[in-house]
């Protein structure tokens, strides 16, 4: 994938270093019992990509505050202030002219394709731990985004997990996942996230729940290939191998795999994300058509 050439983009919040309070003082949830499919992905949620879809639409919340919250907030005071702007290390180098180019091609395309202004999203790289709008934020959850603040949080440890487990990694696979976020804020833009809230709260069964769930997930991974079909219309981005680096890791953060590799068998109605097939075939379509309209997921 080429991206070295292409501008950096100011919206990085660098607090990489800047977490380990947090990161000691675990990350409890309130509020409840949890359903199966919750139970299932917490228990695989440091291989899954993307943030827990309860915390994503406000199906529960996160609680990063009690009795550990006033020591986090002592140690914060006692580090250095995050860096704001464009990194100088390779890798933040590579997630800021990523972003960028997402900005750029959100920028054109929202406007021309549904008639709505792209309003950027923060990106926030933090290592270990580090506190969102949502909530605490550990690096096992993965990559997220959080609707509260509309930001991109990412612990850049997780290409190095991507590696090692994720379909084998690379720069277009790296990108696929930072374009998956941005999906989730392009989602929020045109109003789905409050739409799919207000469901899940209407839900009558924990298997209709999830089942919206995925739609969420499904829709940013094809809203990740009109990204990357427009990028490449511009600036001819791709190079040979890409695409099917990007297809291998979608195929293995599918809810079916995670959960034959976790406990040997899939449950269909815990899915929360979709499944392989699914992932792929949602990626494939957005790359194909380059177009919002394609990423219709409730209507499949």
């Amino acid at each position: 994938m080429r991206w070295e050439d292409f501008r950096q983009s100011a919206n990085v919040e660098d607090r990489r270093g800047d977490g380990e309070g947090l990161a000691s003082a675990g990350m409890p949830f309130g509020g409840g019992g949890l359903g199966v499919g919750a139970v299932i992905i917490l228990g695989i949620i440091g291989y899954v990509l993307g943030i827990d879809p309860r915390i994503l639409i406000g199906g529960a919340e996160m609680a990063g505050v009690g009795r550990s919250a006033p020591q986090y907030e002592q140690r914060q005071q006692a580090q250095p202030r995050p860096q704001n702007g464009a990194p100088a290390d390779q890798t933040g180098r590579f997630v800021s002219a990523v972003l960028a180019q997402n900005e750029d091609v959100w920028s054109d395309i929202l406007p021309a394709q549904k008639n709505i202004r792209f309003k950027a999203a923060p990106l926030v790289l933090f290592s270990g731990a580090t506190r969102s709008a949502c909530g605490a934020a550990q690096a096992a959850m993965g990559p997220f985004y959080c609707p509260t603040d509309g930001k991109i949080y990412l612990d850049t440890s997780f290409f190095n997990d991507m590696k090692a487990k994720l379909g084998g990694g690379g720069d277009f696979a790296y990108a696929y996942v930072i374009a998956h976020e941005m999906g989730h804020h392009i989602e929020d833009l045109l109003g789905v996230l409050p739409r799919v809230q207000r469901a899940q709260q209407q839900a009558s069964s924990q298997a209709q729940s999830n089942s919206l769930s995925v739609g969420v997930e499904l829709m940013a991974d094809c809203l990740a290939g009109v990204w990357a079909a427009n990028a490449d219309q511009k600036w001819q981005i791709l190079e040979k191998g890409d695409v099917e680096k990007a297809i291998a890791t979608a195929s293995a953060i599918g809810d079916d795999r995670l959960q034959k590799a976790a406990r040997g068998y899939a449950v269909p109605d815990s899915f929360t994300h979709g499944s392989s097939a699914q992932r792929v075939a949602w990626f494939q379509k957005g790359l194909k058509s380059g177009q919002v309209d394609a990423c219709n997921t409730f209507a499949r």
